[in-house]
């Protein structure tokens, strides 16, 4: 499956699939910025960053949260990769990840944590669905980088 998307950066730049044509990128989703999980996904990607772009990937955060949100996020994080808005999770219900989820017990619609690793030619070449918050990072890694 081709992966295309045009989105909102956290500066309101638009970002889209064609300016990472020839690269290797992990697309990671989170719910909702400056929650405690999604920090923890969020600061597993920033402290993986470096040895991520070494070996010849480029990441990007998406959520459903407005620019303005995911730019207080990276700030306060240190977040070396942009983090793009789905705010109306066109990009999410394309991959099939937003879709109903349960916490304490109400039901409700929303983005169901995955990353996805697309290859220079937008094909996705690994989906790692409904991960935990934490330690998916390090899997990723033993994946991709032995």
């Amino acid at each position: 499956m081709t992966v295309t998307f045009s989105l909102p950066d956290q500066d309101g730049r638009t970002v889209s699939s064609e300016d990472y044509a020839g690269k290797r990128l992990i697309m990671f989703f989170y719910p909702k910025a400056m929650t405690p999980g999604c920090t923890a996904e969020a600061c597993d990607f920033r402290d993986s960053y470096d040895d991520l772009l070494a070996a010849g990937y480029e990441i990007v955060g998406v959520s459903p949260d407005p620019p303005e949100r995911n730019a207080e996020f990276r700030e306060k994080e240190g977040l070396p990769f942009p983090l793009l808005s789905d705010e109306d999770h066109s990009l999410a219900e394309s991959l099939g990840v937003w879709g109903k989820k349960k916490n304490y017990g109400k039901e409700y619609e929303g983005i169901i944590r995955s990353t996805f690793v697309i290859g220079p030619d937008g094909e996705i070449e690994r989906a790692y669905r409904n991960v935990k918050a934490t330690g998916h990072v390090a899997q990723i890694k033993q994946d991709l980088l032995g």
